[in-house]
């Protein structure tokens, strides 16, 4: 079930991963990435901006992450990666584990993520 959580940490996280590929971002820049449409875009960053955690320029439309924007957008997408990592690691396809990955970084716990970083950590050091 796609809840507000997770819709909010997958817009910032992909605004985050947009903006490592290019300084300035529009919302048509980010309706291409996530393949929505430029209105469901829209809608989605009034709300964000309505959160706290993006801005929108009004003169040339670049889309930017706050503070607090950049700090769950950067958590969700470590969440991410470690995640994919560890399930490419135990075996699963690549597709398999980035799809799991993509479900996981909103559910898993504080905790069990730091817990599963560590082991993680731990066992590629060994390799």
């Amino acid at each position: 079930m796609y809840n507000k959580k997770e819709s909010v940490e997958d817009y910032l996280e992909k605004i985050l991963m947009l903006k490592e590929q290019q300084e300035n971002i529009r919302a048509i820049d980010l309706a291409a990435f996530m393949s929505f449409s430029k209105p469901s875009i829209s809608i989605a960053l009034k709300k964000l901006k309505n959160y706290g955690y993006v801005t929108v320029d009004e003169e040339d439309g670049y889309i930017n992450l706050t503070e607090e924007g950049e700090r769950i957008a950067r958590s969700t997408y470590e969440r991410h990666k470690v995640l994919s990592s560890v399930l490419i690691h135990i075996g699963v396809s690549e597709e398999t584990a980035m799809e799991d990955a993509c479900a996981m970084e909103h559910i898993i716990s504080e905790e069990t993520f730091e817990k599963l970083k560590k082991v993680y950590m731990r066992d590629i050091k060994k390799d």
